[in-house]
């Protein structure tokens, strides 16, 4: 990436000139897949994140080919206008709020949720993300914290807090108490965040003309209207995908598979995407960019438009995923936890704010 770049988040405020095409690159639709393991990679295939990632693929391409770069820019406003924004960081005590290491880095909070799933309330999150841009604009890297990780979930209130699943902060506190518990769990300071509704997804899948998906064993659904999957290729709806990407009773290892099967569902997504012809067909591209919005929730402070244009260079090989280093899983208060491999991830997060994470996976090729 050339050092020339501009990067319009750091003046969030600032009104961008409308980009000309000379000065665009066009946009890769891929991207890599979380790792159940925890190990690196670099896979074309999308995780939770890409959701938005795709939006940013799309709005970049329209910045090439809308017509006139005008027109892409006002159109890219326009489908900004459907994300909505909700305040967050104004409710965080700034005295409790680690100190930012790296000015020009940022780092994004992704929150994933499926708020109508049957099995659930909707108030627990099941996807928690750390992603961190490098001041430098080479890649993103993206850490998952698994939500029944055993944390201290600080008091809003000033108090001594409790020690708690990592979710449970957004379960009682919303999503400021859950960056609060990241923020202390991690040291590294949030500079955005992004809600992801998983319910939405159906309308994105039907958008791209449905999924492929390869079934790994036969099940039965555990919801109404009981749906039969059967191992081997299965051609599937928005509604049927988003049905196989809740179920997790059937299974040995419950919600790993359930997080496997959604990120699958997320890369077959992108596959279709990008080799479908969506891209550049302006009806079709137009119902996924906006059923995309739909789906997404960024804070006040968030420019999907700046994001498109910080990170149109990056591709699919400049993107790592990892997991938070973990010392296993046990009991705590009556329920199974994942415990913190405290030292490891010390280690990881001092690399995040410090901005050296190549550094750090140089050292850790492993991811661990």
């Amino acid at each position: 990436m050339s050092d020339a770049v501009s990067d319009p988040m750091v003046e969030a405020n600032a009104t961008p000139e409308a980009p000309t095409p000379d000065t665009v690159s066009p946009p890769d639709a891929t991207g890599p897949s979380l790792e159940a393991t925890g190990r690196p990679t670099t896979r074309r295939r999308g995780g939770r994140w890409l959701r938005l990632a795709l939006l940013v693929a799309g709005l970049s391409l329209l910045l090439v080919v809308g017509g006139t770069a005008t027109a892409g820019w006002l159109y890219a406003r326009s489908v900004e206008s459907h994300v909505d924004k909700v305040e967050i960081f104004t409710a965080l005590p700034e005295a409790q709020r680690p100190v930012k290491a790296v000015e020009q880095a940022r780092n994004f909070l992704i929150v994933g949720s499926d708020s109508r799933d049957p099995d659930t309330s909707g108030s627990r999150t099941d996807t928690i993300i750390l992603a961190h841009l490098p001041a430098d604009r080479s890649g993103v890297q993206m850490i998952s914290i698994p939500r029944d990780t055993w944390v201290q979930v600080p008091d809003p209130d000033g108090g001594d807090g409790r020690q708690d699943k990592i979710n449970s902060a957004y379960a009682t506190g919303g999503t400021p108490l859950l960056v609060q518990t990241v923020e202390a769990f991690t040291g590294v300071r949030i500079d955005h965040v992004v809600l992801i509704d998983f319910a939405g997804f159906a309308e994105i899948i039907d958008a791209v003309g449905g999924i492929e998906l390869a079934v790994d064993e036969s099940f039965t659904s555990v919801h109404p209207p009981y749906r039969q999957f059967t191992a081997g290729l299965q051609q599937m709806d928005g509604d049927t995908a988003l049905d196989y990407a809740r179920q997790r009773k059937q299974f040995a290892d419950g919600d790993f598979t359930r997080v496997r099967h959604q990120q699958e569902i997320i890369a077959a997504v992108l596959d279709q995407a990008s080799g479908s012809g969506l891209l550049t067909s302006p009806g079709r591209l137009d119902d996924f960019l906006r059923a995309t919005a739909d789906a997404v929730t960024v804070d006040e402070g968030t420019s999907v438009f700046d994001t498109v244009w910080a990170l149109r260079q990056l591709r699919s090989t400049d993107l790592t995923m990892l997991t938070s280093p973990s010392a296993g899983t046990g009991q705590q208060a009556g329920q199974s936890v994942v415990f913190p491999d405290e030292a490891a991830a010390a280690d990881l997060y001092a690399a995040v704010r410090g901005d050296t994470v190549d550094d750090w996976l140089r050292e850790h090729p492993t991811g661990s």
